[in-house]
């Protein structure tokens, strides 16, 4: 990129388990640069300073970075959030203890879960709203800050508010708020019913209590992060991708770091569904494969699939809208063992970036799905992803896999290499007919994109494994997520309880708390500072019959031609309940649950023809070498082809591999890839 073209740059940055992931973009003139540096477990901070520095000279130049992050999501899942302590109603101390009455395994009777909150940091305080708002006793200020002093004395390093029926009428908990705040000696204090203000008491409990716990660890990683970019030059705004795909400001993922959680991959598949569409495919299965996970969602007719609430880890919810993401540990650095039935497993422990696979050298005696490449010849040892190692050791990767694989289960090297590759995409395969075959799917009418750093060696398997029509492998999978997060929009989401039979709500009410919430939302995105073409709003009404327990999502629109009517409410109702029941329950009331609300600022779109492949020139051109790669039993000998260089239109006949900086592509045997107008690699069956 030329000095001149450092007007209007804007970087994308996933930190991953393994790799952190860097994708710089001029604006103005459509040039990029991408990159990949280990990932420091110790000061992710550092590592994006890191990735930002090996491809600019002046982080100065920089406007704008848009970060995908897992610190809140690794916090949950490690149990290394802050010390944190609930102030409750009296009578519902436990309410984050019982749930839903769920346990860890459905069918056993052992099991056991910890609250993030113990019990004796849960206290109860004196006060009472009924369900339909009224305040029927009034919180004492007095007591609750003798509460808080109590749980500041056992250590508490941030709190949450919960009472039990603030959806309806917040005025307590907002009195508690205050009263906390004079005493208490961060801004680590979370109101629930500001997180979320719904009926369901465990699930706002639970959101609420996550929030605090997240607060000082998302909190202190993004001052650093300011702090660490501020220091090498960068004057510009920052923003963090949330769960939803949708981007934040870094005073917002402060103030709701619950809302980070899952973010990086959710930033990979806002790109999936944009790359995808742009070349013509609106139904796509993304299969993101980096060093810890492999992570696979689906987007239908160009819509990702957003859930209302998702548990991290068990019992531990969140409800705020999400892309659905189903993740496994089947990445790169997956760890294989075998277990004491004498079963090959992957998985879930990785090697992550330090100290990586075997074949880094670093002191990992242990086989991974990385390992297992190398020795197929599947991975170029002299030329490995990412840079930061010149070679990689294929002698350690051998003797990791003869050691806990070959040996254990009496198997030649080659069998146990090709064992480990065989079982990492059986898992893979089970994750995509998940989130495909078993929500009514047919994955033959889906295209599969393979992104991260491994993705695109295990895709041709997929293909045959599921049944997928073909896959498409985007110009850089590697930086994929990084991409994701220069194309996430602006979003602010917020849900209100109605609670009322379809034939008593005044429509008129409904409509004039739709204006409010864009006019609100339109402010809070304004204020962040970033570039917007326009801003939309999206809602949608959580309905249901009388008697039932769970609700459709019903669309309604601002702007209806004589205003929103019962009449238009109840259409609607029957169109998305028929479209998910096939039938209608007739003469059973109709009731609305919640007002679910979306504000949406669209940025300006990211022109992919900028990743064309070139034109003209031969597929020999291309030709690197040659290279004998196991498959299917026996050594098979691929050509290996330079990804930059493959001309718009060729086709590559497998055994074949492409290498490029942040990826490598297997092509199977019987496989072909076409490069198509945007520089990706479309796989199918050759006879196709």
């Amino acid at each position: 990129m030329s000095a001149g073209a450092n007007k209007g740059l804007i970087a994308g940055i996933d930190v991953g388990g393994t790799f952190t992931d860097v994708f710089v973009l001029d604006q103005s003139s459509g040039e990029y640069l991408t990159g990949k540096v280990p990932s420091r477990r110790d000061d992710p901070a550092a590592a994006v300073a890191d990735g930002l520095s090996t491809l600019l000279a002046d982080m100065g130049a920089l406007k704008t970075v848009v970060h995908g992050t897992t610190v809140g999501t690794n916090a949950l899942l490690e149990r290394r959030g802050a010390r944190t302590g609930i102030i409750t109603t009296r009578g519902f101390r436990d309410v984050l203890e019982m749930r839903r009455r769920d346990r860890p395994a459905t069918w056993g009777l052992r099991g056991s879960f910890e609250p993030v909150v113990p019990r004796d940091r849960r206290i109860e305080v004196v006060e009472r709203v009924l369900a339909d708002g009224t305040v029927l006793e009034a919180v004492d200020p007095d007591a609750v800050r003798a509460a808080a002093r109590h749980l500041l004395d056992l250590g508490a390093e941030a709190l949450c508010i919960f009472f039990v029926n603030s959806y309806a009428n917040d005025a307590n908990e907002r009195a508690a708020l205050d009263a906390v705040r004079e005493v208490w000696p961060n801004d680590h204090v979370t109101s629930a019913a500001s997180i979320l203000s719904e009926i369901r008491e465990f699930e706002r409990c639970s959101t609420g209590a996550l929030n605090a716990y997240l607060q000082p660890v998302v909190g202190a990683y993004l001052a650093r992060l300011q702090g660490t970019l501020h220091s090498n030059g960068f004057a510009g705004k920052t923003f963090i991708v949330q769960s939803n795909g949708g981007a934040m400001s870094v005073e917002q993922a402060q103030a709701v770091p619950v809302k980070t959680a899952l973010s990086g991959p959710a930033a990979g598949v806002v790109a999936a569904a944009r790359i995808a569409g742009a070349a013509g495919y609106a139904n796509v299965i993304t299969c993101d494969m980096g060093g810890t996970s492999f992570d696979v969602s689906l987007v239908a007719d160009g819509q990702s699939a957003l859930a209302a609430q998702t548990a991290v880890d068990f019992g531990m919810v969140i409800r705020s809208p999400m892309i659905e993401i189903n993740t496994i540990g089947a990445g790169g650095g997956s760890i294989a063992w075998v277990d004491r039935a004498g079963l090959l497993q992957i998985g879930p422990e990785s090697a992550g970036a330090d100290p990586g696979p075997a074949c880094y050298g670093k002191g990992n005696e242990r086989p991974t799905v990385t390992d297992a490449n190398l020795v197929l010849g599947r991975i170029n040892a002299d030329r490995p992803i990412g840079g930061a190692l010149e070679t990689l050791d294929e002698n350690a990767a051998r003797a990791a896999l003869d050691g806990h694989v070959a040996g254990p289960l009496g198997l030649d090297p080659m069998a146990a290499a090709e064992a480990v590759i065989r079982v990492a995409n059986a898992r893979m395969a089970g994750a995509i007919r998940l989130v495909s075959i078993e929500r009514g799917h047919d994955p033959r009418n889906f295209v599969a994109m393979p992104f991260g750093g491994g993705g695109a060696l295990h895709i041709g398997a997929l293909i045959r494994d599921v049944g997928l029509a073909s896959a498409l492998v985007p110009r850089f999978p590697g930086v994929t997520s990084a991409l994701g997060c220069l194309m996430a929009d602006m979003r602010h989401d917020r849900v209100n309880t109605l609670n009322v039979a379809l034939d008593d709500v005044d429509p008129a009410l409904v409509e004039a708390d739709m204006r409010h919430t864009m006019a609100e939302g339109e402010t809070i995105l304004r204020q962040g500072g970033m570039l917007l073409d326009r801003i939309e709003g999206e809602f949608t009404l959580d309905m249901l019959y009388a008697g039932q327990t769970h609700t459709v999502s019903v669309p309604i629109s601002l702007g209806e031609a004589g205003g929103l009517t019962r009449e238009i409410i109840a259409a609607a109702f029957d169109t998305a309940y028929t479209r998910s029941y096939g039938r209608l329950l007739e003469g059973i009331s109709r009731r609305i649950v919640s007002l679910r609300s979306a504000v949406i600022g669209r940025r300006p779109a990211t022109d992919l023809s900028v990743f064309a492949a070139p034109v003209g020139g031969s597929l020999e051109d291309a030709i690197l070498g040659e290279r004998d790669v196991w498959s299917d039993g026996g050594w098979q000998r691929a050509i290996i082809y330079d990804r930059a260089a493959l001309p718009r239109g060729t086709r590559v006949l497998g055994p074949a591999i492409i290498e490029q900086l942040d990826t490598t592509i297997f092509i199977d045997p019987g496989l072909a890839g076409e490069i198509d107008h945007f520089g990706n690699v479309v796989i199918r069956e050759a006879a196709d």
